[in-house]
């Protein structure tokens, strides 16, 4: 494992001009460029761990902070298709003329309207626990009254010391089942990094919330024309996904989305890139050597 993956060293972000506006970003890695779109509550960091996360050595990722996130205004993209055309002016004033692209979850829906808006700049297309049509679930009440709390004087604060005293407890509550709880826990990488992944969220966390509301929105009311897309696409899903359930969601981007390849990750849940990471990280490792051997 390359030091870039798991060092305690993080990219800083940038502010960078583009046509759209100034959009927030930052990369690591050297090699053929990899978009990595984060997801609810996220920001660039979110984005950069997913590329940590799954993503070989041997790549540049770049994790922009989609619209609504830490320092990307929501006024430069509310629906998925603003987004999309704001990561190909990204990629223009990075001079990134393709680029593979890695969402996860919230970062599904542009990352989907990318391939069918710019699928000439775009040669692989990763997709991790995302929407293949309208969530039916409401948002749990828990996330409202979080919301209303966190904008207190100091709450904020006291719950990123809970989380960062107490990581195990956070943990428990993104990975039910005790049996792959443990083999996590087994896994000083994939803990690590999903311990990173939750303490994140908890760093200028309001600063996280237009997003997070936007993605929301977009999840309850969007669907999407998957038989259109000519890019070729890798999903990954956990088959017991209690957010973005599997059989009307990666079951259904294997069906519709032409030659898409899907690997379903048994028993995992929304953060099943981190309890089968091993798994995930030789799936999509062999997918983009074999698209990137084509760019080349």
């Amino acid at each position: 494992m390359t030091r870039d993956h798991l060092s305690g060293v993080r990219p800083e972000p940038a502010i960078i001009d583009t046509p759209r506006g100034a959009v927030e970003y930052a990369s690591f890695g050297t090699g053929p460029a990899i978009l990595c779109l984060h997801g609810a509550m996220g920001g660039f960091d979110q984005g950069l761990l997913l590329g940590r996360t799954i993503g070989p050595p041997g790549y540049r990722y770049v994790g922009p902070s989609r619209p609504g996130y830490l320092g990307t205004p929501l006024s430069l993209g509310r629906s998925p298709e603003a987004q999309a055309d704001l990561y190909a002016s990204l990629l223009d004033a990075l001079e990134v003329e393709r680029c593979g692209v890695m969402a996860v979850s919230g970062g599904g829906p542009s990352a989907i309207h990318f391939a069918l808006r710019h699928a000439d700049r775009c040669w692989g297309l990763v997709l991790v626990s995302t929407c293949a049509d309208r969530l039916d679930s409401k948002p749990p009440l828990s996330f409202a009254l979080r919301k209303l709390l966190m904008r207190l004087p100091g709450v904020a604060s006291a719950a990123r010391r809970k989380v960062l005293q107490d990581p195990e407890s956070a943990a428990r509550r993104s990975v039910t089942s005790p049996k792959l709880f443990d083999r996590l826990r087994s896994d000083a990488d994939a803990w690590a990094l999903l311990c990173e992944l939750q303490a994140s969220t908890t760093d200028r966390m309001t600063r996280r919330f237009r997003g997070t509301d936007n993605d929301i929105v977009v999840s309850r009311t969007r669907s999407y024309p998957l038989e259109d897309i000519t890019v070729p696409t890798l999903v990954l899903h956990g088959s017991a996904d209690p957010l973005v359930p599997f059989a009307r969601n990666g079951a259904v981007f294997a069906k519709r989305v032409p030659g898409a390849k899907l690997l379903v990750l048994e028993g995992g849940e929304h953060a099943a890139i981190f309890t089968h990471r091993q798994e995930a990280r030789a799936e999509v490792a062999s997918f983009l050597a074999a698209r990137a051997r084509s760019e080349s």
